[in-house]
């Protein structure tokens, strides 16, 4: 037992006297997790949705539509000339422009009531953004129906073309009931239009059409309710997770190295024995990659305003995750060849499993069959497990699977080194 606790404080010694690894270990996740955490939203407020306007109507119509983009708050528009909105689009400068033509106004009002050609509003937008796009249009329609409505039924405008509109179709009612009908209606309108204002008061501006309901939005989580989701949690879990299963790889290289110079052969020489020295170095391991996780998260936390809703979830999830990080490494120096080989071989591998786990961007994110795929990446359900007890506040029993998967894996990784390793 002497031994075998002498060759952890060894492993501990080692690594701590390595400043490179301690700053590839520490600062590294700490500052691109912010970087992500704050790119990602963060707890800051969603900024305004940069929108160019062409606006080429220039009637009280097209005056009033812009007026209303540029009142909206969640959009930032800048209006420009028809060959600066295209070139600032292309340039990633503009996500969106929105191109209102000549006589927009006017047959917009006509195809109102049907009797025009709807008109055509252009929107050149950026194809790396096509959820803004959707966006723009859902506002573009909100101000478009309010104003051209409007106009419609209470402007000048729109007591002018209704009057134009009534002698069209009393030639075309003669034979089109249909048209008769619209007449009718036409009729009504042009009523309601010369109502006089009530009590004598002078008369404001009309409403137009507008959405005939609201929305109430609730966040929903076992945590905190005004949190919600929080970037900077995630997004430490997720570059926790990645810069640790790197600390990982050094290990298993440490091994392979080892085994080259001959020092590994003359540990073996002493009196412990080959279970006892891999074991040793798995739980040096695991206890590096749970210290380093837990001050990361410290930082998060201090730092960053990250909550964690569980300790002993946290505790056991960063437990769990040092130990496979451990069983990692040594499966990387049973089938390492060459520690150059090895150390390319590996990086790829994390890779691949940190962005299918969701380090990069959240799982919830990918589209149904691959967040069905990753269920089989131990990364998945460590990054899972540390979203359920920080941001998501759940406790520890909720992460208790996440827990579960990690050893399991971890297990199956030792044995496979074990198993190896004593084949050599």
């Amino acid at each position: 037992m002497t031994a075998f606790l002498a060759l952890i404080r060894k492993d501990l010694i080692l690594f701590l006297s390595d400043r490179r690894a301690l700053v590839i270990s520490l600062a590294l996740p700490i500052v691109i997790a912010a970087f992500f955490g704050s790119l990602f939203g963060g707890s800051a407020k969603t900024s305004a949705i940069d929108v160019a306007l062409v606006q080429q109507d220039t009637s009280e119509i097209g005056n009033k539509i812009a007026a209303g983009l540029k009142a909206d708050p969640n959009l930032h528009v800048t209006p420009l000339a028809m060959a600066d909105a295209d070139k600032a689009v292309r340039k990633g400068d503009q996500k969106v422009a929105i191109v209102l033509p000549v006589g927009f106004g006017e047959a917009a009002g006509a195809a109102l009531f049907g009797s025009g050609e709807k008109p055509s509003i252009s929107l050149l937008y950026d194809p790396s953004q096509p959820a803004v796009l959707a966006m723009v249009k859902g506002m573009l329609t909100q101000q478009v129906m309010s104003v051209v409505s409007a106009e419609m039924f209470g402007g000048k405008m729109g007591q002018e073309m209704t009057e134009r509109s009534l002698h069209q179709l009393d030639e075309q009612a003669r034979t089109d009931p249909d048209s008769r009908a619209l007449r009718d209606m036409l009729a009504s309108v042009q009523k309601y239009q010369t109502l006089p204002a009530k009590d004598g008061a002078a008369a404001g501006p009309s409403k137009g059409l507008s959405m005939p309901f609201t929305t109430a939005d609730k966040q929903l989580s076992s945590g905190v309710a005004e949190q919600g989701y929080n970037a900077y949690a995630h997004a430490f879990a997720g570059m926790g997770v990645q810069f640790i299963l790197f600390m990982g790889i050094d290990m298993g290289i440490g091994i392979l190295l080892a085994r080259r110079s001959g020092v590994w052969s003359r540990l073996l020489a002493a009196p412990v024995s080959l279970t006892q020295v891999l074991l040793a170095r798995a739980a040096s391991g695991a206890i590096i990659a749970f210290a380093l996780l837990c001050i990361v998260f410290a930082v998060a936390v201090f730092g960053f305003g990250v909550h964690i809703a569980s300790l002993p979830g946290f505790i056991g999830m960063a437990l769990c995750f040092g130990v496979l990080t451990a069983s990692l490494g040594l499966v990387i120096a049973a089938f390492g060849k060459t520690p150059e080989a090895a150390r390319k071989i590996a990086m790829f591998a994390v890779l691949v499993m940190v962005m299918l786990g969701g380090a990069w961007l959240p799982s919830f994110l990918f589209p149904q069959w691959m967040q069905t795929l990753t269920m089989a990446v131990p990364t998945r359900w460590a990054i899972d497990g540390l979203d359920a007890v920080t941001w998501r506040g759940m406790d520890a029993m909720a992460a208790a699977p996440a827990m579960g998967v990690q050893l399991g894996f971890a297990l199956l990784f030792g044995l496979l080194a074990l198993w190896k390793f004593k084949r050599a």
